[in-house]
């Protein structure tokens, strides 16, 4: 019979181990201390807990932490790790060094149920949400996780869609008995999910980044499934009414397809769909994955469409290619794994 894991558990959620043990209440801060501050692979490490005590624990309890099974890395420094998750499928995170700063990028889910189409991890399905333990231990495992200084919810799948796992992982790196970090290092990704969003803002002062990738409902719709039920101006004018802080910001990532969403009419509904709202536009290269017949744009045009909109007053940057060689692709060294092992 497997054990319960103790590491991704919340503060409250620790305090009702302690009873359920028969823990003294105050044990559950020290749990935490040991698991998010001191690091510990055991709960034989726990020296202020009495023996009697750890090995009551240690009957129905691991700490649960687990590496990744491999990876590949880039020649621009760009690491992508594969994890065994929900017994027998597999997820993937990236590390992404740049300068002084240092990025994972969490996936929240194996596969994903949004189907668009220019998705690698779309095209496996929806296969599981991650516990909040699975998710927190991409970071924990992670081999470079005493560089970081940055997380991005954007690796596989939908995070909005699994929100109460991705709450709680949240709670533990940004709580002061947690790992502490600042709100303002962590970015959430969301194709637009109108249900659930007003919840994360709400309960979370992280980053909001919102895939947008047209300005045009019908277009949208092609491209991301899930916009026939969430429409753009309702989305739009919930972030609009919403009362972001100074410290909180919310962007929209729009990946460039080459005569499809790059056109001088774009730039126009852009400018006009946005107004109001304090945003950045991110601007992602197209990666080709494979079966599809869509197209990145040339440089020159990608920097043309980026001055355009900065022009009209919406700054707006190039997120970098990182990884190519090694599939940047979300979803390409899973898929990889997974048709591997179903052989």
């Amino acid at each position: 019979m497997s054990k319960e894991r103790l590491f991704g558990k919340t503060l409250n959620e620790l305090i009702a181990v302690t009873w359920q043990t028969g823990l003294p209440g105050y044990a559950a801060k020290q749990i935490a201390d040991w698991l998010y501050k001191k690091e510990i692979q055991s709960i034989g490490e726990m020296t202020n807990i009495s023996k009697k005590m750890r090995e009551l624990l240690s009957a129905d309890y691991e700490i649960g932490l687990s590496d990744p099974v491999s990876f590949a890395e880039s020649t621009d420094g760009t690491k992508k790790y594969l994890y065994k998750v929900l017994n027998d499928k597999y997820i993937e995170t990236a590390f992404i060094p740049d300068k002084d700063r240092a990025t994972i990028c969490l996936s929240s889910q194996a596969g994903c149920k949004m189907g668009c189409l220019f998705c690698m991890t779309g095209k496996q399905g929806f296969q599981g949400n991650l516990s909040s333990n699975e998710i927190l231990n991409q970071f924990r495992s992670l081999p470079e996780y005493s560089r970081l200084t940055n997380i991005v919810y954007m690796g596989m799948g939908e995070p909005l869609d699994n929100l109460p796992e991705v709450l709680k992982s949240l709670e533990i790196l940004t709580s002061s008995w947690g790992y502490a970090w600042s709100p303002t290092r962590i970015t959430v990704s969301t194709v637009g999910m109108i249900d659930v969003i007003k919840e994360f803002l709400d309960k979370s002062r992280c980053h909001l980044a919102v895939s947008l990738h047209s300005p045009f409902d019908e277009e949208r719709r092609k491209l991301m499934p899930v916009q026939r039920n969430n429409k753009l101006k309702e989305l739009l004018e919930l972030i609009r009414n919403f009362d972001f802080n100074s410290q909180r910001r919310v962007s929209f990532e729009y990946i460039l397809f080459e005569g499809l969403n790059d056109t001088p009419l774009h730039i126009n509904e852009l400018v006009r769909v946005l107004n109001g709202i304090k945003c950045r536009i991110n601007i992602i290269r197209y990666h080709s994955i494979p079966g599809l017949v869509y197209q990145s744009p040339d440089n020159k045009s990608v920097i043309d469409f980026k001055e355009a909109l900065n022009a009209k007053g919406i700054l707006t940057t190039i997120r970098a290619s990182r990884g190519v060689d090694i599939g940047a692709a979300c979803g390409l060294l899973s898929t990889k794994e997974q048709n591997k092992t179903n052989k």
